[in-house]
């Protein structure tokens, strides 16, 4: 793809995003569109946010849960960045009227205590780098037409960013297993489902480990201070206006959000 068409991707995207509307997906109008050219659309994407005043702040790795590959129909690992603008602190409630068609999933996030940079990271080297771990919700949100992606276009989409907010408990992952901590995912003060670290790529760790790994090969460490999101362990669960969501994780602790307002899908 050109440069141009690259750019004006990215700039449909953004748009979509600001005014809080749905786009045809990307990969049925453009046959020729690859990987390579939807992360270059998700770098325009992002660099219009942070033209516009928002700060990058860490990375998240999606479709990384069988439960989740299933459900969108894309079946290999994504990334995206994480922005000032999708920060939700512990206890504040989520506005859905900022969001398109929001879809909450439970996960595990690192916080990182120093830099690291692929290639040849292991998950180690990742529990390592950790200051430390929270349980956490990353509200995703896609721009692309009732959710029809594959990977291209939820690459393009910035890996189907939306919001996200990280649990007040902190752990250390050298204290938890974190391939066999339970989790389970509370909606409503009912159960939703249950799942383990092992769900996420054998574990939370090996999925940062292979961002680590992907992102070194093109250049770009993670940073200490950045929140890595691991991946849901989840099924991708839908939220509307009253609906509170609970995640527990076995050794570490809870995260509770709450959604009000109403989403413009």
């Amino acid at each position: 793809m050109s440069a141009d068409m690259i750019a004006r991707c990215g700039d449909e995207l953004y748009e979509a995003f600001v005014g809080r509307h749905t786009l045809a997906p990307l990969a049925e109008r453009i046959p020729e569109l690859t990987l390579e050219d939807a992360y270059r659309i998700q770098e325009r994407f992002i660099a219009r946010r942070v033209a516009a005043g928002e700060t990058i702040v860490g990375k998240k790795i999606g479709v990384t849960s069988k439960a989740v590959q299933n459900l969108l129909g894309v079946y290999q690992p994504d990334f995206g960045q994480l922005t000032s603008g999708m920060v939700y602190k512990a206890g504040e409630t989520i506005d859905l009227n900022a969001l398109i068609q929001p879809k909450a999933e439970a996960e595990l996030a690192f916080v990182l205590k120093r830099d690291l940079k692929g290639p040849g990271i292991t998950a180690m080297d990742v529990i390592h780098a950790t200051d430390y771990v929270a349980p956490c919700f990353e509200i995703v949100d896609s721009r692309i037409h009732n959710w029809k992606i594959g990977i291209r276009d939820t690459v393009a989409d910035n890996a189907s960013c939306g919001v996200y907010v990280l649990g007040d408990v902190r752990g250390d992952p050298r204290d938890i297993d974190l391939a066999l901590a339970g989790m389970v995912l509370e909606k409503n003060g009912e159960l939703f489902s249950t799942a383990c670290g092992a769900a996420v790529q054998g574990s939370p760790a090996n999925a940062v480990a292979w961002l680590a790994n992907t992102l070194g090969a093109l250049g770009i460490p993670f940073l200490a201070g950045e929140v890595i999101l691991s991946g849901s362990q989840s099924a991708l669960v839908s939220v509307v206006d009253g609906d509170v969501l609970t995640c527990t994780i076995g050794g570490l602790g809870a995260c509770r959000v709450a959604f009000s307002g109403k989403s413009a899908a």
